[in-house]
C-alpha cells in the first residue's frame, strides 16, 4: 500500500492527533526544527555528508549504495524508538495510536525510506508533502500577515511583560517575544533563562504563536522591543507592524521602576551582574561602568542599577520612543505603580 502524503495545512490541524518525525541529521534538527518533532536521524552528520556528496558527485544510485548498510544498522533501533513513542501517546490518549508523519529536508529518499521502514512495521505512516522545507515556507507566510497589534511601551523596569501577562489573563491575545527569545532585551536579560534558539528555531516558535491567532477578528498586544532580542531578531515585516502599531506608552516614576528592576536582578550573583555591565561599557561610559562596578563589588545594588536605569532611559529615548511616533500614546501614572494587574485594566479601558 502506498504511503499516504500529508500537507503542512493538514498536519497543522491535526497535530493533537499525530506525532512528528524529524529523520534529518543531528545538526539540522538542532538548528531548527518542527516545534514538538521528534528527532530520529536516517544519518548522522558524518554520514549525511558521505551520502550527500556522492548524491552530487557521482550519481543518486551510488549514493543509495552507500546508504543502504547505514539505513540497515539503524532499522531495528529506529523500530523500537518510534514503537515507545507510540506507547506513551496512546497511554495519554486512551489507548488510541497516532499517525506517524515523517519529514527530512523537502520530503525525499530520507522520509521516504524511513516512512517505508515504519509502514512496513504496521504503524500509520505518513509523509509530509515538501518535507520542513515546506514547513519553513509556512512559518514565513505568517510574518506578512497584516495583524492588528496594539504595543505596550514604557522605560525599563515598568512591568510591560507582567502587563501583557495580565492582559492574557483578561482574555486577550498575548505574544510574548521575550518569553519566546529566552531573553528580556537589555544586556541583563539572558539572567536567570534558558538558552536562546537559533534565529531560525524563534521563527519558528514565533509562527506557530501567530498561526493560532485569527487575524481578523482578534488583536494581538505585544511588548516594546527593538528588532534585537538578545542573539534573535524579530522578523523585518512584523517588526515593521509592530513599528506602526498603536504604542501606549506608561510612564511611571523613577524610584519605582528602579525597586522594581532590583527586585527582578538584585538578587543574581554580582559576577553575573558586572559581566553584564561590562558588555555595555562602551555605551555606558568609562566612568559610568567604573562607578557601576564598583557599587556591585560594596553590595550597593539600588545604586548601582540608579545607575544603569538613567543609561536604559536615555537609549529608549533615542532609540525606541522616538520611532514609535506618531503611534505613541503617553499614560502617566503617579505613586506606587509598578502593579501589572491595575496598568492592564487601564490599557482595557482605554481601548473599550
Amino acid at each position: 500500500m502506498a504511503i499516504q502524503k500529508m500537507s503542512v495545512d493538514a498536519y497543522n490541524q491535526n497535530k493533537e492527533y499525530q506525532i512528528i518525525i524529524d529523520v534529518r541529521s543531528p545538526a539540522e534538527y538542532e538548528h531548527a526544527h518542527i516545534p514538538g518533532a521528534f528527532s530520529l536521524p536516517l544519518f548522522n552528520n558524518e554520514q549525511r555528508a558521505i551520502v550527500g556528496t556522492t548524491y552530487k558527485k557521482q550519481s543518486r544510485e551510488n549514493a543509495i549504495k552507500i546508504a543502504l548498510p547505514m539505513f540497515g544498522d539503524k532499522m531495528l533501533q529506529m523500530v523500537n524508538e518510534v514503537e515507545n513513542w507510540v506507547k506513551t501517546f496512546a497511554e495519554k490518549h486512551d489507548g488510541n495510536k497516532p499517525i506517524i508523519i515523517v519529514h527530512c529536508w523537502r520530503g525525499g529518499m530520507r522520509s521516504a525510506a524511513v516512512a517505508w521502514l515504519l509502514d512496513l512495521y504496521g504503524f500509520k505512516v505518513a509523509q509530509l508533502i515538501g518535507g520542513y522545507k515546506a514547513y519553513r515556507n509556512w512559518i514565513i507566510s505568517h510574518f506578512e500577515i497584516e495583524y492588528k497589534i496594539k504595543v505596550v511601551g514604557g522605560y525599563t523596569g515598568s512591568g510591560k511583560t507582567e502587563i501583557l501577562h495580565a492582559l492574557k489573563l483578561n482574555g486577550e491575545c498575548v505574544i510574548d517575544l521575550e518569553r519566546l527569545a529566552n531573553h528580556k532585551g537589555s544586556s541583563f536579560g539572558a539572567l536567570g533563562q534558558a538558552k536562546q534558539p537559533s534565529q531560525e528555531m524563534f521563527e519558528n516558535i514565533l509562527g506557530i504563536a501567530l498561526s493560532k491567532i485569527d487575524a481578523k477578528s482578534n488583536t494581538i498586544w505585544v511588548e516594546d522591543e527593538s528588532q534585537r532580542i538578545g542573539t534573535v531578531m524579530i522578523p523585518i515585516s512584523f517588526f515593521k507592524l509592530i513599528r506602526k502599531s498603536p504604542c501606549y506608552f506608561i510612564e511611571i516614576p523613577f524610584e519605582e521602576r528602579l525597586n522594581f528592576i532590583v527586585s527582578q536582578y538584585g538578587s543574581f550573583p554580582k559576577e553575573d551582574l558586572i559581566a553584564a555591565t561590562t558588555r555595555i561599557q562602551k555605551r555606558l561610559g568609562g566612568l559610568e561602568t567604573k562607578n557601576t562596578i564598583q557599587h556591585l563589588e560594596e553590595g550597593e545594588v539600588l545604586s548601582a542599577f540608579h545607575i544603569l536605569l538613567k543609561y536604559y532611559d536615555k537609549w529608549y529615548d533615542k532609540f525606541t520612543k522616538q520611532s514609535a511616533e506618531p503611534t505613541l500614546q503617553l499614560i502617566k501614572l503617579t505613586g506606587k505603580e509598578v502593579n501589572a494587574t491595575n496598568n492592564a485594566q487601564i490599557l482595557l479601558a482605554l481601548n473599550k
